[in-house]
């Protein structure tokens, strides 16, 4: 009886599923070693003593706004759903599978051209597309923070924010979290991780993913080899950037008071009721439906609507 050899796509799968594995044991080792030598540290007197100098906050510039507008929240929720299936979808391309189906431009729908519209894989498909979507509410968010002045909580305005970022990490690493209230003012380390997502991650992201997509120029100095070597290289550690940014944002959370933090983040209160938590579960729920329900048989139906399918 002869053994049917395994796929590319499989063999693929297979390896993410062990790179996975062996990544998670890795961190673990790695967080167990920083949480011991944290502890070790803060028994010394003169890290004590850098730790009492820079308690890990900057205090906010005069005039700061106090609070997180409800916009925020929906921000919050709109990220993470399009995060969510963008690496769904970005799992597939990286796959190397053959797309379950094609989607071409109906021509007679668009300006004309003088190239033929180019063919692109569903999961390639849906992918730019939510990529448009979420370079849409990231533009909205930009000019919201600039508008409201949310930026001066995100964006540092003292060199003390270094010390006290590093503060805020051995805190944190020592499993003595760092008194701080984010309603008021966020945490030096907080504020450059969120300043690094939405000022650095963020158009990384975006400028690589442009120039990886079916957009960009496929002839002339711009379609430079070297250039989507480059972006290949950048745009898949972002993304793992994002998820790690997302996962130990999600603990921090979870440990540091979650009903509280919730309302914050999603009903713009300042309070411990559940009410923040069912809207978190809530979004949780429609970010898993949306996971599921993303297959090629719907998302067949909806590309037809603007162009021609094929497979």
């Amino acid at each position: 009886m002869t053994q049917t050899k395994p796929s590319r796509a499989a063999e693929w799968w297979r390896a993410q599923r062990k790179r996975l594995l062996w990544g998670a044991a890795i961190a673990l080792v790695v967080l167990v070693v920083a949480v011991v030598v944290a502890r070790l540290l803060r028994g010394l007197p003169a890290v004590e003593a850098f730790v009492a100098e820079y308690p890990g906050i900057v205090p906010p510039p005069e005039g700061a706004p106090v609070g997180i507008p409800a916009w925020l929240g929906w921000q919050h929720f709109l990220n993470a759903f399009f995060l969510v299936l963008l690496v769904k979808t970005g799992l597939e391309l990286r796959s190397k599978r053959r797309p379950p189906g094609f989607w071409t431009r109906d021509n007679t729908r668009w300006p004309r051209t003088a190239r033929p519209p180019r063919r692109l894989g569903i999961w390639l498909w849906f992918h730019l597309w939510l990529d448009a979507l979420w370079v849409l509410t990231g533009v909205s968010y930009a000019v919201l923070l600039f508008a409201t002045g949310q930026w001066v909580r995100i964006v540092p305005t003292d060199w003390a924010v270094v010390p006290n970022a590093l503060s805020a990490a051995l805190q944190y690493a020592s499993l003595d979290w760092p008194v701080e209230d984010s309603w008021v003012v966020y945490n030096s380390l907080q504020q450059l991780a969120y300043f690094t997502v939405v000022f650095i991650a963020s158009p990384l992201a975006i400028l690589t993913g442009l120039r990886l997509s079916s957009v960009w120029p496929v002839e002339g100095r711009l379609a430079a080899p070297a250039g989507e070597r480059m972006a290949r290289a950048v745009h898949y550690p972002v993304m793992l950037f994002f998820l790690a940014f997302t996962f130990v944002h999600v603990v921090l959370v979870f440990t540091t008071g979650a009903l509280r933090k919730l309302n914050q983040m999603y009903t713009a209160r300042d309070t411990d009721d559940w009410l923040g938590f069912g809207v978190f579960a809530l979004s949780v729920v429609v970010m898993v439906a949306a996971w599921v329900v993303a297959k090629p048989p719907l998302l067949k139906r909806i590309a037809a609507a603007s162009g021609r399918v094929q497979g």
